[in-house]
């Protein structure tokens, strides 16, 4: 419990000062939820238990114990589930369906061939157009998909890497459709490429001109879309490739580095684009080991931020994170057990202090989510926030003897590797030679055969199995793909190719340049412009990146 101020413990003391010093004025300007927190038995909570002996109390640097001064009690995370459907108009009606349910931001999902950057019509992507979320060719895809959801209302996470840039330039030029100024526009786009090459395959060009767009794109938000989250570095991806919670961090946090470094050696100052970097990681099924990675992430982050790179602004050192639940860890097996987990896996977001999270559907091991399963991991969010009174106290877990171990391990193991990684020359270099790639694989490999052999137990798959019928499984639209091209092929008819023609000319001679890449971009974007197009364009530039040899 905090203590009062005249206490003679220097722990308590120290907790009293944190709370005249930080919680008190924050819950003045901005006040807590509730008045007063208790549980259902009447018990008084105060915001805060235990003492931080690395000094990280929430709201301070560096930020072990949260990046704000009443974290869940005096906001709840952002419960932003993700969906992607067939079509966009498909996709609008989940969207849709979800707001009307409660959830406070949207988070899209694209089809393969949107995340390469091909158009439906492309040879190469007729067997994957919808499959595994929504396909957008040009804006008329954009207006299909926010039709009716005004973007200076809501917050939109995109999932979004090697293309991301066309993407952004979609939502801007749509916003100024709808009147909204891009200044006040709010979201994410994922802009992750690094990680594509690591441990997802989600690429199109090498990894400098990738990495070329991707400061490209921090440039152009802070001059015209200040509030967007101009990249989401995941963690997320690495663990779903098979990592451990460690590798997880150790990666990601290199990553983050690395494009810190690329940004300021293109110009701009750490300040100037910082505060609105995010991260994006995976919550696992071991709910300790979980919660420590969080913990210990904050703290790198703020270290490598004020140590290493000499920020000013204490909105530079604060991780904030969006979380999903682990799509690895679901079973097509008995998948009514996966309710169960997504619910283990959230707790240890909440419990970690994450600003907004995704708990996945228990169906998605079988295909895309029904309409009652995005309700039921939904309300999974709803209940923990509300009925569990985990969000009622600031760290709940902070001050355990072994939440603190485990995150003092979790962060010595994560440094080693990246220490690692810099003696192979830095990340992209590790990743250019596959060095990244083998470690993920590694692990990945010893999971599969822990559990083969029975060494690790995965119930009602290698343990507690029982005979099952056939689930009730999400049918896809057939009839989408035709709709989709039938939309891609009137903005071809419709569009005027002269206007297209000199807007593509115009980004050839910016990619074989120095210059800025995203200004020529939104002029192909807004003169309707394919996706496909673009891509294929700069690639005519760039090139295509090999992939180093792995296995």
């Amino acid at each position: 419990m905090v203590p009062n101020s005249d206490s003679n413990d220097s722990h308590s003391d120290a907790a009293a000062a944190w709370r005249t010093r930080t919680w008190e004025p924050a819950v003045a300007k901005h006040p807590e939820r509730k008045a007063d927190f208790a549980t259902p038995s009447g018990i008084p909570l105060e915001p805060l238990y235990g003492d931080a002996p690395d000094g990280g109390w929430p709201g301070e640097f560096p930020f072990t114990r949260g990046i704000q001064p009443t974290m869940h009690r005096g906001r709840l995370w952002t419960m932003r589930q993700y969906a992607g459907f067939s079509s966009a108009r498909a996709t609008n009606e989940r969207f849709r369906l979800l707001l009307e349910g409660g959830q406070t931001g949207l988070s899209t999902a694209f089809d393969l061939p949107t995340q390469l950057g091909y158009d439906s019509d492309d040879p190469l992507a007729a067997a994957e157009v919808g499959m595994v979320g929504v396909p957008v060719n040009s804006t008329r895809d954009l207006e299909r998909l926010f039709d009716g959801i005004p973007l200076g209302g809501v917050s939109t996470s995109m999932t979004i890497n090697a293309t991301a840039p066309y993407l952004l330039c979609g939502y801007v030029a749509l916003a100024k459709r709808q009147g909204v100024d891009p200044s006040q526009l709010r979201g994410t786009v994922q802009n992750d490429i690094l990680k594509e090459y690591a441990a997802r395959g989600n690429y199109r060009f090498p990894v400098k001109p990738s990495m070329r767009l991707t400061v490209d794109l921090m440039r152009f938000c802070r001059d015209h879309v200040p509030q967007w989250n101009t990249i989401s570095i995941s963690g997320y991806h690495i663990r779903e490739a098979g990592s451990t919670a460690v590798q997880e961090l150790a990666f990601t946090m290199a990553n983050g580095r690395a494009y810190v470094q690329a940004a300021v050696a293109g110009g701009l100052s750490v300040d100037d684009f910082a505060p609105r970097l995010s991260f994006f990681f995976n919550a696992h099924n071991h709910l300790f080991e979980e919660v420590a990675k969080f913990r210990a992430a904050r703290r790198m982050w703020a270290r490598i931020m004020r140590e290493e790179f000499g920020a000013q602004n204490p909105r530079s050192w604060a991780l904030r994170f969006h979380t999903q639940t682990a799509g690895s860890m679901l079973t097509s097996q008995q998948p009514d057990n996966n309710i169960v987990r997504v619910t283990v896996q959230a707790l240890a977001a909440v419990m970690g202090g994450t600003q907004s999270l995704h708990t996945n559907s228990r169906d998605e091991a079988l295909g895309l989510p029904t309409e009652t399963s995005a309700r039921i991991a939904l309300r999974t969010q709803q209940v923990l926030a509300h009925e569990s009174g985990v969000a009622d106290v600031i760290d709940p877990m902070g001050g355990a003897p072994y939440v603190e171990s485990l995150t003092d391990e979790i962060e010595a193991r994560a440094l080693a590797l990246m220490a690692d990684l810099d003696e192979r020359g830095g990340t992209v270099a590790a990743i250019e030679d596959g060095f990244v790639q083998r470690e993920i694989h590694r692990s990945a490999l010893q999971w599969q055969k822990d559990v083969e052999r029975q060494e690790r137990v995965v119930v009602g798959v290698n343990e507690y199995e029982v005979e099952e019928g056939s689930p009730e499984v999400f049918q896809r639209d057939a009839s989408a793909r035709d709709e989709v091209l039938a939309d891609l092929a009137a903005v071809r008819a419709e569009r005027d190719p002269n206007a297209v023609d000199g807007a593509l000319r115009g980004l050839t001679e910016a990619a074989t340049s120095s210059a800025d890449l995203m200004a020529p971009m939104l002029a192909a974007v807004e003169a309707s412009a394919t996706l496909g197009e673009v891509c294929g364009t700069l690639q005519t530039v760039f090139g295509r990146f090999e992939p180093p040899e792995v296995l």
